[in-house]
């Protein structure tokens, strides 16, 4: 049975371990309401880039650009966005269990961030590339990522390219998403709202309706604008999931250094009432002892 000194030590060492899961705590919350602003901050520029593609496509009638050419599917690459570290809970788990669903045989992988990379390498997948990505994603981080996807689709070297991320739902609640990435479709939003338990009291504007009553003149093509802003759409949309997947990263760690704060602090209070005990079962026997003595001697 561990003494009295034995025990004071481990609450010590406890109590220095709830320090730093504070902290990081604290950290955790401060990037992720950045992270959550970045998104929600992107939203607006992302309903007018979709109206104008839907307004292009209903003027170009049956011409669709290579990026839109549906093909037989005899290759696919997936595209893992993941956190550079762990201490964010089952987040990382969920992602590579969600990953590793697809037939290792017809599908490639790309990661975008440490730990996709690491569990790819690990479970024996082909990995193609490599991508880092930033604590606060840069736009240039997308571009990298949605050329490569661009290159392996128009080389025929892939004929589908999906992207699998954390779509941030809540603080509390983050899932991963299989989003279809190559060939584009229709033009549609990426990720569900930010709806932050605090934070975000304004809700979240409805979408732009595509079929609205404003009209855009395309010079010098309708086809030509398509062209040119079907790649840059795609930028946006990996951009997009960077911000989600970052806001997602940051709320699991924050809840996961909140739960381990809690826990230290539970074990502090019980290994403090263990002390006490034991330290007033070691008065009591000395009382015993002494009176005892006292009337041997009465």
């Amino acid at each position: 049975m561990p003494s009295v000194r034995d025990i004071r030590r481990r609450i010590k060492s406890v109590r220095n371990t709830a320090k730093i899961t504070k902290a990081m705590q604290l950290v955790a919350a401060s990037k992720m309401r950045r992270a959550q602003q970045a998104a929600m901050d992107s939203r607006d520029y992302a309903r007018l880039l979709y109206s104008v593609m839907a307004q292009a496509l209903r003027h170009v009638g049956d011409f669709r650009p290579p990026l839109m050419e549906q093909r037989p599917v005899r290759k696919s690459a997936l595209i893992v966005i993941s956190p550079d570290k762990g201490l964010c809970g089952p987040l990382v788990s969920n992602l590579v269990r969600e990953a590793m669903k697809h037939d290792p045989v017809t599908t490639v992988y790309v990661a975008v961030g440490k730990k996709a990379g690491q569990a790819v390498t690990r479970l024996r997948r082909t990995l193609l590339a490599e991508f880092a990505m930033h604590d606060r994603p840069h736009f240039a981080d997308a571009r990298a990522v949605s050329k490569f996807a661009q290159d392996l689709f128009l080389k025929d070297e892939v004929q589908r390219v999906q992207v699998l991320f954390t779509d941030f739902i809540s603080t509390v609640s983050q899932k991963p998403v299989v989003w279809d990435l190559l060939p584009i479709g229709e033009p549609r939003r990426c990720c569900a709202d930010l709806k932050g338990e605090k934070g975000f009291s304004e809700p979240v504007a409805e979408e732009v309706h595509m079929g609205g009553a404003t009209e855009f003149k395309f010079e010098p093509s309708a086809p030509h604008v398509l062209d040119l802003l079907l790649p840059y759409a795609l930028n946006y949309e990996i951009f997009q999931m960077m911000l989600e997947s970052r806001a997602s990263e940051y709320s699991a760690r924050m809840v996961s250094m909140k739960n381990a704060t809690d826990n230290a602090e539970d074990l502090i209070h019980h290994l403090t009432l263990t002390s006490n005990k034991m330290r007033q079962a070691a008065i009591t026997k000395e009382l015993l002892d002494i009176t005892t003595a006292a009337l041997a001697g009465v």
